[in-house]
């Protein structure tokens, strides 16, 4: 190298050094385990052990007696397989609710519902019966009237399950400064060592349903410097739908996932968390699918839409509150990936022929777009979350470009070269 480019090389080196290392820490960019399409929401006054079988036989009634409206959405054969999920394993993440959907009740009657939270969580470890990939709870919030309370149901409930049951997650309600993220961090390190537990096991999400969370007194984005304060330990960042529409004076008929309020802390939320490896999820809606079957019908054909919307907008999580929600969230999302999957393998197999001299898709499947890596791990990604929601198969994948295999799909989707 010329006199210039070493000088020129060694300062910038000093310079940016320190930034590289930073950078490599704060965005890793790398989560190998699933997630969720969804997080189910039940009080703790009504949970019970047998709660995700009777959530899926009361989703696959509804299903089946609204057939013509969910073919009308997706067509026959996505709504065989979305009753086949129904029926297979409808529930993937589950908390058990002791904050808003549960109320404020004398402390003998919270304690004991805690404790029989406890008790389900750890008996769906132990038989597998509860939900597919993770479950815990949701207790009251960190504000000064409250945050006592949440803690001596989050002990009540540890105390019913004999420890931290495996998969548990908790949910933190109403995020308002950074600094209590200190203190999140703080109940997990005593989790772990009454229980005796390694550092880090003990997981949480934050919930984004306060204005301040989004926008601190300082100009600052409260949820960006929460994600880097919580560690390894922040799991998820969750959009609540009412409180935040509240808080921000959106009167009760407009307060709805798809309200520009609602849109813009949904994007801050997705930047901050951006190669962090921490998920966003979606809120939930009020409106279920009950009553008479003009209102069934149209109570499914909203959230099947607002799921969708939210999977366009790249939030593949959300929350669901009743049975029926589970019918139009497997449907849509079924569907989202399968309409997705022949341009993504098409593009997929022309970028893995270019990249490492793979076979050429099939004929008639060639994209006619040069795609870069960040797009081609994207397309993987679409891959990777179609087969974990069983959109399709690997078969499926495999007619229209044999080179597009599972294993270069996962090496593409932690940002390994394919082989």
């Amino acid at each position: 190298m010329s006199g210039l480019t070493d000088r020129a090389a060694a300062r910038m080196d000093a310079i940016l050094g320190p930034v590289d290392a930073r950078l490599e820490a704060m965005y890793p960019d790398v989560r190998v385990d699933e997630q969720p399409v969804h997080t189910v929401y039940v009080g703790a006054d009504v949970v019970e052990i047998d709660t995700v079988a009777q959530w899926a036989a009361a989703a696959a009634s509804i299903a089946e007696a609204n057939r013509d409206v969910l073919v009308e959405l997706s067509g026959d054969a996505a709504v065989d397989a979305a009753i086949a999920r129904l029926r297979r394993a409808p529930v993937d993440d589950l908390r058990i609710d002791l904050e808003d959907g549960y109320g404020n009740r004398p402390d003998d009657v919270e304690d004991a519902h805690a404790r029989a939270a406890g008790e389900v969580l750890a008996h769906w470890s132990r038989t597998g019966t509860g939900p597919r990939l993770s479950s815990g709870v949701r207790c009251k919030g960190l504000g000064p009237a409250e945050r006592r309370r949440g803690l001596r149901s989050m002990e009540a409930v540890l105390s019913g399950a004999g420890g931290v049951p495996d998969g548990f997650v908790f949910t933190v309600p109403k995020l308002r400064a950074v600094e209590q993220v200190d203190a999140v961090v703080a109940l997990c390190e005593e989790i772990e060592h009454a229980h005796g537990l390694r550092e880090h096991t003990v997981r949480f999400e934050l919930q984004i349903e306060s204005p301040q969370a989004v926008i601190g007194f300082d100009g600052v984005a409260t949820v960006a410097a929460a994600i880097h304060r919580s560690g390894p330990r922040l799991s998820g960042l969750h959009y609540g739908t009412y409180d935040y529409s509240a808080a921000m004076g959106v009167v009760s008929a407009h307060q709805s996932l798809e309200h520009p309020v609602a849109d813009h802390a949904k994007a801050v939320m997705l930047a901050a968390a951006a190669q962090t490896g921490v998920w966003v999820s979606d809120g939930s809606t009020q409106v279920v699918p009950t009553g008479d079957p003009d209102r069934v019908a149209s109570a499914l054909r909203r959230h099947h839409r607002l799921v969708r919307r939210s999977l366009e907008r790249g939030i593949y999580q959300g929350w669901d509150v009743h049975p029926g929600h589970l019918v139009t969230r497997w449907l849509a999302v079924q569907t989202f990936f399968a309409e997705a999957m022949p341009a993504a393998v098409a593009r997929l197999g022309a970028h893995l022929e270019r990249l490492v001299g793979a076979d050429a898709p099939a004929p008639g499947a060639e994209s006619g777009v040069l795609d870069e890596p960040a797009t081609a791990r994207a397309m993987a990604t679409v891959l990777a979350r179609g087969w974990a929601c069983g959109a399709f198969d690997h078969d499926d994948v495999a007619a229209l470009a044999p080179a597009v295999t599972a294993a270069r799909v996962a090496a593409l989707v932690s940002g390994r070269r394919p082989e």
